[in-house]
């Protein structure tokens, strides 16, 4: 598959048909697909399952894709969509959690572990201790600030791109971002006193 078609050229192919343009859209966005879900859930257990059920569910609404957005805008709305089906099922449970963040081994500290060729363990411990703080940090923001954040800064979407996953104009995802921005580092401002 030619790496210079578009994602949105590549979903068209898979909508007609063709299994490799699917394989081409998976690998190109499985890693940030699964970044964005792992961000936003409350329960690092549902992150599998939203991913996975994201993939299907695409599978599914291929022979309706029409290219009105970007490709990943459409599939991060198909797991956007999913994760609020699991908080709405769920959320007597939620209540009790969504203060508490993620406990134990993260799905990120793997990714990072795994990423790394051979590290002390004084450099392991220091990147797992800035983790911890940028997932506390990003924990305490309010969800629509905190979801516009990590779509900007870890999954590389530009504004209107949110915009449009998010059903906001462009000015409220920059005054979201703006004042998560000024959250965190009146956070950080905080800490070094």
């Amino acid at each position: 598959m030619p790496a210079t078609l578009q994602d949105e050229q590549l979903m068209l192919r898979y909508r007609d048909g063709d299994l490799v343009a699917f394989e081409e859209l998976y690998r190109r966005h499985h890693a940030g697909l699964y970044r964005f879900v792992a961000w936003r859930s409350p329960r690092a257990d549902w992150v599998d399952e939203i991913v996975q059920d994201s993939w299907i569910n695409l599978h599914h609404a291929r022979s309706r894709y029409q290219p009105e957005a970007a490709f990943r805008t459409y599939l991060y709305q198909i797991a956007r969509n999913r994760l609020l089906d699991l908080l709405r099922q769920h959320q007597p449970v939620l209540a009790a959690e969504l203060g508490s963040g993620t406990d134990g081994r993260d799905v990120f500290d793997s990714l990072a572990d795994a990423a790394q060729d051979v590290v002390s363990p004084d450099v392991v411990l220091e990147q797992k201790q800035q983790y911890d703080s940028l997932h506390v940090a990003l924990a305490g923001l309010p969800s629509e600030q905190k979801e516009a954040l990590v779509l900007q800064q870890f999954c590389g979407m530009s504004l209107e791109d949110i915009a449009a996953l998010v059903a906001a104009p462009v000015e409220t995802v920059k005054s979201r971002l703006r004042y998560a921005m000024r959250k965190l580092r009146e956070g950080r401002l905080s800490e070094q006193r």
